[in-house]
């Protein structure tokens, strides 16, 4: 039985100022902080002697690992993304950055941002501009009906109200 599995499709290269601004910060945070703190200790366990059985060299050595990886991700990712930071000319329909507010066919409402795969939250309602549902409200406008094919199923939604200058209360 073979490991290889077919590539995932690319996500899309857009991102809010916010999120943005978010990866900016997280990447100088690793580089002036974190990646300095952690050579100083790096260099502190290389002077006790022996690094084949010193455990601190080995914890500090992988953890300039994971640290230098992060960094070079958010280096590449960071030139790749296009900072979306102007509304649509067209605000009365769902594109990227909006806040909707969807009833389902059970009549729950819920309301979402749609927002680039790197700034994703599901805890504030924040879904990925290729998720399935984002994907088939693009272009809807209020009180639109629309389907969209999630994991548990087809549901049906209505877009209640888009917004693009901030959450709903």
């Amino acid at each position: 039985m073979s490991r290889w599995r077919p590539p995932m499709p690319a996500s899309t290269a857009m991102i809010t100022p916010e999120g943005h601004a978010r990866l900016k910060a997280e990447l100088d945070e690793l580089w002036r902080v974190r990646r300095p703190e952690v050579v100083r200790a790096l260099a502190a366990a290389a002077a006790e002697g022996d690094r084949s059985e010193n455990a601190e060299y080995t914890y500090r050595k992988k953890q300039l690992g994971e640290i230098d990886r992060r960094v070079r991700y958010l280096g590449k990712r960071l030139e790749r993304l296009r900072v979306v930071d102007a509304p649509p000319t067209d605000r009365s329909a769902v594109y990227f950055g909006a806040w909707l507010r969807l009833e389902d066919e059970d009549g729950r409402e819920q309301a979402y941002r749609i927002v680039g795969p790197a700034e994703t939250d599901a805890a504030r309602g924040w879904i990925s501009i290729d998720s399935p549902l984002a994907r088939a409200a693009l272009k809807r406008r209020e009180d639109e009906e629309f389907e969209a094919e999630l994991p548990g199923g087809r549901r049906s939604f209505v877009v209640i109200e888009v917004r693009y200058d901030g959450p709903f209360e």
